[in-house]
């Protein structure tokens, strides 16, 4: 990964990452019990109601269903938002379905659209392919936007195989997308990809948001991506809550080994080895109190109904939740 700075740039990075990243109480602090129920306001309230709690629809895929019923059924698990594919709500407007009309029913079952999965290619080093990116990404946005949503992935599509992005570079494209989203108020989130070879690590992610100098640059982070790619979680405690306004949640297996481990080895949050407390309790001190989504590519859960799917990934996510703010 290329940084290409100065000695300079470096204490001027390392200033503005302190500024934006760290956390409001400290390194050191640890949130208890007592003090999470103090933050609900009420000494009895379930911790778990902390968070809000997304179906990213990667996790019933394989079902194959209908954008609407795909709402439909998050609704009924209990979700309070999806994270639909860009893909599925184009497939559908394409189809002739209104985006207006499905917006109202959205609000109706309850939900929100707390985010999107797109890919376009908005990091990489050719001009025009750029240029093309950015337009499409104005597009995808403008579909988020039509049913309410105000936030997209911006994972680095285009570059996985790269392994001399610059960094800075890099920084400079986010805000030009971050500017695109300006327009139509939907916010593109750096998204890490522990496959790829460019954005793979939260540093690099952090580096390229706080580079960007943008007010609304911000992460989204997934459990196995950070394994993935080499996170230390130790680190995860760096990020200032302000910073993510999504976490990916899932857990994964000690066997296959990281070197090896893909998208679909992912299982329900707390079957794996992920060390989910840590995790959860590092998010909570940051003053995290977004959005924790179900993202699953598990081949097994999609031979099961979808709606036991949804509902048993959101039970489990309250259940790390309570493991470790309880």
């Amino acid at each position: 990964m290329n940084l290409k700075l100065d000695r300079r740039q470096v204490v001027r990075t390392g200033l503005a990452a302190g500024a934006a990243l760290l956390g409001s109480r400290g390194l050191g602090a640890v949130a208890s019990a007592q003090d999470v129920r103090k933050a609900g306001g009420d000494a009895t309230r379930d911790v778990a109601l902390l968070f809000r709690y997304c179906l990213n629809t990667a996790t019933i895929r394989g079902h194959k269903l209908p954008l609407v019923e795909q709402f439909e059924l998050a609704a009924k698990a209990g979700y309070n938002g999806v994270e639909p594919w860009i893909g599925d709500i184009a497939t559908y407007k394409d189809g002739g379905g209104s985006l207006a009309d499905l917006k109202k029913r959205i609000v109706d079952w309850g939900l929100t659209v707390d985010g999107a999965i797109g890919f376009a290619p908005w990091i990489v080093d050719d001009d025009s392919a750029r240029a093309k990116a950015l337009e499409q990404a104005r597009r995808e946005m403008d579909l988020v936007a039509q049913l309410g949503g105000t936030h997209i992935a911006a994972p680095p599509a285009g570059a996985t195989d790269k392994t001399d992005l610059d960094l800075r570079k890099a920084g400079e494209r986010y805000r030009a997308l971050l500017e695109v989203g300006d327009a139509i108020g939907v916010v593109p989130q750096v998204e890490v990809w522990g496959f790829s070879k460019s954005l793979s690590r939260l540093s690099e992610c952090a580096f390229v948001a706080i580079e960007s100098g943008h007010p609304k640059a911000c992460l989204l982070t997934d459990v196995y991506h950070l394994y993935k790619g080499g996170s230390d979680f130790a680190t995860f405690g760096l990020l200032a809550g302000a910073a993510m306004h999504c976490m990916h949640m899932n857990d994964y297996p000690a066997d296959p080994p990281r070197e090896k481990i893909g998208d679909g080895d992912r299982v329900y949050p707390g079957d794996g080895v992920a060390p989910l407390d840590d995790i959860l309790q590092a998010l909570h001190r940051s003053g995290f109190r977004g959005v924790l989504s179900l993202e699953l590519f598990n081949r097994t859960y999609w031979t099961r109904d979808a709606l036991e799917v949804a509902r048993t990934g959101l039970e489990k996510m309250k259940q790390s939740v309570r493991s470790a703010l309880g």
